[in-house]
């Protein structure tokens, strides 16, 4: 081989070994999950007496989802007189009527429930969060987002936990209310079920740092201060603000057995432009605080955790390099007479896989499914993962170099269970280029697959099968837009709406 060749295997070898280590740590994820398993919260002392709370509900243009999430809100179970809603609202379409008329509408009825809105975004969601502190009565302050169905004992049995005065933050589980809608719903449901369920329960009860999500969760109002308050500098504000209150010394609780239902997205280009949202803004935080947490005097365990958890999105980045490398250093190994060398990438494209496998799996046993179900969805689950790589890899790149973007909010559509409503064109994911960039690399692949074939190269087949199909899967529904029926006009319910906003003012 040239020297040109050697130093190509050696870039493919390596990228491939970072990749194995990213995917083995998932081996240690599950093992402290089943570790510390049974090492459940419960809280220390009992309060006083109840406190006031104020639950914090920002909202951009979700026309859709609004009522059903003050609904939801209003009848939490707790003491009227110690509980504020506060509707933030950043809306510039009907969502502003139809938020004002709920929130007139349960006003009426005896809740404490205000409506805020600003004329300008600063900020976005952070900027929302920020400005409600400084009229809020609450010394705990709860957060849902638009999509989100809150159960009426949430306050109930999160509260508690702040008898501890440590404790500055319990985050709840996830649910989902449209799980069953598509094959994609299923996907997404599993990738956050393992999230939940195996990472924040491992990393919380081997007493790592984990994140509050940015909804589903009630904050300790004097840790967010201390803390430095909700900063807009990265797209997790959520991720940032929870790493600072844990270096600053405050526990963060998690309590799985307590679930939040929320809508999932319908649609791929909805799901790719939340999943580039997360992407660049865990890199962010990540060149934001990972110096400072590395530097600090944090036991070892806790820094391994952090960076892992905060640089794990950059596993897209060299996935895509991966897979402009993969069909080349098939072609050139055979070409040289090295088809026995093609068994060297079994070791770590298992440990990248595998691990994957495994993860969910637990992740689903531990969620209740049963037999086949915990298994059927797990090759989709592999290829969606690699389809998104290069939505998410140019997240990560946008990251690294600095480049500064808007608050994208993931479109609402009301789904639940498999049915969903008509909307406006303005409530789906945005059409960009990157279809076709994927599809390049799906037939590129397809390339790929017709040599493996022809020169019976069959232990590449399954994971060129893999590659091919996550990127035209991805790379088709981005064009096509999903299932959705989409309309100009907005549906009844929302005319309804309006008309009650103008009889109220």
């Amino acid at each position: 081989m040239t020297t040109v060749e050697i130093l190509f295997l050696g870039v493919y070898f390596s990228v491939l070994c970072v990749l194995a280590v990213y995917g083995s740590h998932r081996y240690r994820m599950a093992f402290l999950y089943y570790r510390h398993k049974f090492k459940l919260p419960t809280p220390k002392g009992v309060l006083p007496a109840l406190p006031r709370v104020t639950i914090q509900l920002p909202i951009f243009n979700e026309m859709y989802v609004v009522e059903r999430l003050v609904e939801s809100v209003c009848r939490i179970d707790y003491p009227r007189e110690l509980l504020e809603i506060q509707v933030l609202d950043d809306s510039t379409d009907e969502t502003c009527g139809i938020a004002r008329a709920c929130v007139e509408r349960h006003r009426q009825q005896g809740h404490d429930i205000v409506y805020i809105h600003r004329q300008n975004r600063q900020g976005f969601k952070a900027g929302a969060l920020e400005n409600g502190l400084l009229t809020a009565k609450g010394e705990f302050v709860a957060v849902f987002d638009a999509d989100f169905v809150p159960s009426p004992d949430f306050l109930l049995r999160t509260v508690p936990f702040f008898a501890d005065s440590k404790v500055g933050m319990v985050q709840v589980r996830w649910g989902h209310l449209n799980r069953e809608f598509s094959i994609l719903t299923q996907a997404q449901s599993i990738f956050l079920d393992g999230h939940f369920i195996i990472e924040h329960t491992a990393r919380n009860r081997s007493g790592c740092f984990f994140n509050f999500n940015g909804t589903a969760g009630i904050w300790r109002r004097v840790t967010i201060s201390d803390a430095g308050g909700w900063q807009h500098d990265t797209l997790t504000e959520d991720l940032d603000l929870s790493y600072r209150a844990q270096v600053k010394g405050w526990q963060f609780i998690f309590l799985p057995e307590v679930i939040s239902p929320a809508e999932v997205p319908v649609e791929m280009n909805a799901f790719k432009s939340q999943q580039h949202r997360w992407a660049k803004g865990s890199i962010q935080t990540a060149r934001k605080l990972l110096p400072m947490i590395l530097k600090s005097d944090l036991p070892f365990a806790v820094k391994r955790e952090a960076f892992f958890h905060l640089t794990n999105n950059m596993a897209y980045l060299l996935m895509v390099v991966l897979s402009a490398l993969m069909p080349l250093s098939m072609v050139v190994r055979f070409q040289h007479g090295l088809y026995g060398t093609l068994f060297l990438d079994l070791p770590f494209f298992l440990s990248a896989t595998a691990s994957v496998c495994a993860f969910y799996v637990a992740a689903q046993r531990e969620r209740g499914a049963k037999g086949w179900e915990r298994f059927k969805y797990l090759p989709f689950l592999m290829s969606l993962g690699i389809g998104l790589a290069i939505n998410n890899a140019r997240a990560v790149l946008e990251a690294l170099l600095g480049q500064q973007s808007g608050f994208t909010r993931t479109p609402k559509t009301g789904a639940e269970g498999k049915k969903v409503a008509a909307v406006k064109k303005s409530y789906r994911g945005d059409k960009t280029l990157m279809p076709i960039i994927e599809l390049s690399f799906a037939l590129y692949f397809a390339g790929a697959l017709w040599f493996a074939i022809e020169k019976r190269i069959y232990t590449s087949v399954p994971f060129i099968m893999l590659f091919l199909g996550g990127f035209l899967y991805v790379g088709m529904s981005s064009l096509l837009q999903g299932r959705l029926k989409f309309s100009e006009s907005a549906p009844a319910p929302v005319k309804v709406a309006e008309e009650q906003t103008r009889r109220a003012a």
